[in-house]
């Protein structure tokens, strides 16, 4: 065998009667950047969770530079070389980069009675020098962009010497050109020894920065390729275990407006916009991250105060702007982050989808198990949701099922317009495929969706028309052959907008 830095041999983890982890074997080479990739429930997150001393296995063997450790909490892991960039990035916001860089591990002087803040900062400032001059270790974290928060993790790991980073989904909230940033980041750390560990479903991102990838299904290694000697599709289907079709855009778009929105704004956020969805239609919202698009469907959900604007549904004004007007005018809203807004995780599955639409399973105060049972069933079996256990808390579903869950509610409601956004962050490529096909069907059943979307296949997938978003200004609408990544980049990134 080769010379591993890091090894981890037969790891199985078992919660009850379930087996997430079934004698599961991974290894990374030092200067290695190694992808982690399966579908979601594939065991991704729990071997990173064995890693990093968050939870144990019921056995297996961890071995560092071919000797075997004991990674009982996360500490041991710290103090083993090992360093965890997670999806939600772990920062105090309201302290400063410096001290953010050294929690838990804190400077001190005069025999540890006091903080050094003073040497805090001078070995923060140069390590980020080597990262992002640009970033002051002095500033409240919260100030940076998320992009530069992800690097104050990665000098974190530096400063305790981490000789392996693991990083899941790190691009999930960054731009095209962030990522481009971090993927020269991570070259480098491999250029210095260090050996990373990447977790995405993003297949383009994985073939730019991985050299080998581990594959992971239902619990078990199923493979471990050179990346060189793959393509995508050979690599999807190595990770789903069937192939996935690529499916042209089917249209069902009427005549019909459902959907009108006539000088919608709210102050420099969203700039007035004008425009209609109609029965059977997908309008694809796309614009650089923070340009305004979940703005513009937050004012649309009634979330946020307009401060322009009149919203039409089949003709009839929604005359009072909030939460409870909208949902009662049938606009049902599936948010970009469904963990914080989306769900109530320790509830059941037919609760989650229950939550705005109460009124119909309740009589003087008490629900009917029964109806609401039976409903739910029914639409989430529409829905294809796996396993069909409507109550089953929906945390412990995976990304994919629990956005089932969040479209289901608004089915479930009867509602006419579907707002998404982000539908399949954090999804992997089998979901994806399934969340496309939903939103096709809800098309066909004649209803009116907006799907705000970061990635440009998605867009062009999903869409019969699109409007670019730029500084909060609707810049263009394109339809036809216009809908392309080059139209829509040029839009999005012009310096003049129409």
């Amino acid at each position: 065998m080769d010379n591993y830095r890091l090894e981890m041999r037969n790891m199985t983890k078992i919660y009850g009667a379930v087996t997430v982890l079934d004698e599961v074997n991974f290894a990374v080479k030092a200067g290695e950047v190694h992808a982690l990739i399966g579908e979601n429930g594939a065991g991704k997150s729990t071997l990173l969770n064995l890693l990093s001393g968050v939870k144990e296995a019921n056995s297996g063997d961890i071995m560092l530079e071919g000797a075997a450790v004991k990674i009982k909490n996360p500490l041991a892991a710290r103090n083993a070389g090992i360093a965890m960039i997670h999806q939600e990035l772990q920062h105090v916001p309201e302290l400063s980069v410096a001290q953010n860089m050294f929690l838990g591990r804190p400077l001190t002087k005069h025999n540890g009675l006091f903080v050094d803040k003073k040497a805090q900062y001078a070995k923060a400032k140069l390590i980020l020098r080597q990262l992002d001059p640009a970033i002051d270790p002095d500033a409240q974290i919260k100030t940076l962009k998320v992009a530069q928060q992800q690097i104050v993790e990665i000098g974190r790991a530096l400063l305790e010497e981490a000789k392996i980073i693991a990083m899941d989904e790190p691009t999930s909230s960054l731009t095209p050109t962030e990522f481009e940033r971090l993927a020269q980041l991570i070259h480098d750390l491999k250029m210095m020894g260090v050996s990373i560990i990447y977790v995405s479903h993003k297949m383009d991102e994985i073939f730019k920065v991985c050299d080998r990838a581990t594959i992971l299904r239902d619990g078990k290694q199923v493979g471990v390729v050179n990346l060189a000697e793959e393509t995508e599709e050979t690599l999807v289907t190595r990770m789903v275990g069937r192939k996935i079709d690529k499916i042209k855009h089917n249209t069902f778009a009427t005549d019909r407006e459902i959907l009108k929105v006539e000088n919608l704004g709210r102050n420099n956020a969203v700039k007035p916009a004008s425009f209609s969805v109609y029965a059977g239609e997908v309008l694809g919202i796309a614009g650089l991250v923070g340009s305004g698009r979940t703005e513009l469907l937050r004012l649309i959900a009634g979330l946020d105060k307009k401060t322009s604007g009149r919203i039409f549904i089949n003709g009839r004004e929604i005359t009072s702007h909030n939460v409870r007007s909208a949902i009662q005018a049938g606009i049902g809203l599936v948010p970009e982050d469904r963990k914080k807004e989306g769900i109530i995780k320790e509830r059941s599955v037919a609760v989650n989808m229950a939550l705005p639409s109460m009124k119909q399973f309740t009589r003087q105060g008490l629900v009917n198990s029964k109806k609401l049972k039976s409903v739910a069933v029914e639409v989430m079996s529409s829905l294809r949701l796996r396993p069909l256990d409507i109550q089953r808390h929906i945390g412990t579903l995976s990304g994919g099922n629990q956005q089932k869950v969040i479209i289901g509610r608004w089915v479930a409601a009867k509602n006419e317009v579907f707002l998404f956004d982000e539908p399949t962050r954090g999804i992997d490529v089998g979901a994806k495929s399934e969340i496309y096909n939903l939103i096709e069907k809800l098309a066909h059943d004649g209803k009116a969706i907006i799907v705000v979307s970061s990635e440009m296949p998605e867009i062009m997938r999903i869409s019969d028309r699109v409007l670019v978003i730029k500084d909060g200004k609707v810049a263009a609408q394109l339809t036809g052959g216009d809908i392309s990544e080059e139209k829509i980049a040029q839009y999005a990134l012009s310096s003049t907008v129409n």
